[in-house]
């Protein structure tokens, strides 16, 4: 679990910076602040995912996460910049709420640890 929080945190460094000094000048305002949307919700839940190792949430709470991440932000990278890269990604547009229920999920998990 520690690489692949690991590979989140730092896939959320490198594509926070790409968007703000690479392709902000080739995207519009509204698909730049997706993607930037994408950047915080994957670097929020990778430092919940670090905190939560030494908790006793449930491991649901943490794949929860891990999966939302992937389905979130993921899809918001590749849909925020479709026009960029000329292919029609539209099909993820249902992908990125399902992400969002497994953030809520991991949260939900949060209330099972027994020492909070």
């Amino acid at each position: 679990m520690k690489y692949l929080i690991a590979f989140f945190g730092a896939t959320a460094v490198l594509l926070g910076a790409l968007g703000a000094h690479t392709l902000a000048p080739f995207m519009e305002d509204s698909a730049l602040n997706s993607f930037k949307t994408g950047v915080l919700y994957q670097l929020v839940h990778t430092v919940a995912l670090f905190a939560s190792l030494k908790s006793s949430v449930p491991n649901w709470t943490r794949y929860s996460w891990c999966i939302g991440i992937i389905l979130f932000s993921f899809s918001i990278y590749l849909l925020s910049t479709d026009d960029l890269l000329g292919l029609n990604l539209s099909f993820l547009g249902p992908v990125t709420p399902l992400g969002g229920l497994a953030f809520v999920a991991g949260w939900v998990g949060v209330a099972f640890d027994n020492r909070l």
